[in-house]
């Protein structure tokens, strides 16, 4: 009798780098919305709660010794030090929600992301670009939130990181939201749907 082949719904993370106002996290948070299959990274910090936050919702928070002990013990899958924090991302919470089928949506700096890339190796690896130089200055600025000279790093920075670029698989740019957010979609639901990670 002919038996077709069995097939598994896959899992993995979905990492989301970009320069500083680019619009990664409306993007991610419109993808979370449309996709009843993932949930979205939580970050371990050791900066203290702010307002309402919870632990193991917005943040896991550890102590300084804590997430260096989870660094040596090979527990963090990217870390990286900002503005004198330590942030990260548990392997312990990707892989209870991969173990689940929940892929993992990632908005992380491009550090990170290949950091990550390094120990998910199935990770789908998305940068998103602005449709210019001047679109990302002129949204920089329009946040009203950094002053002229730290608009100035964003920039440089922000160059420095596109640099990465061949490095990741996919290019999605944000010139048009409702756009860029279908394209997003398309690339996680295309991912899902590949042959080499639907066969069990």
């Amino acid at each position: 009798m002919d038996v077709l082949p069995r097939l598994i719904l896959p899992a993995f993370p979905v990492v989301v780098s970009g320069p500083s106002g680019v619009g990664k996290t409306v993007l991610c948070d419109r993808l979370l919305s449309q996709l009843d299959h993932a949930v979205r990274s939580v970050s371990a910090t050791t900066r203290p709660p702010r307002g309402n936050e919870k632990d193991g919702e917005s943040y896991f928070f550890y102590s300084e010794t804590e997430f260096r002990e989870a660094i040596s013990n090979e527990e963090m899958a990217e870390h990286a030090e900002v503005h004198g924090r330590l942030y990260g991302t548990p392997k312990a919470f990707l892989d209870e929600n991969l173990s689940a089928g929940r892929s993992v949506v990632l908005n992380i700096d491009v550090q990170g992301g290949l950091q990550l890339k390094r120990s998910y190796s199935g990770s789908v690896m998305v940068f998103v670009l602005p449709p210019s130089w001047a679109v990302l200055e002129e949204r920089l600025r329009g946040r009203k939130s950094d002053t002229a000279e730290q608009i100035e790093g964003r920039l440089e920075r922000a160059r420095e990181e596109v640099e990465e670029i061949a490095r990741y698989e996919y290019v999605v740019v944000n010139d048009d939201l409702n756009r860029a957010v279908q394209e997003l979609v398309g690339i996680v639901r295309a991912e899902r749907s590949r042959v080499d990670r639907r066969l069990a």
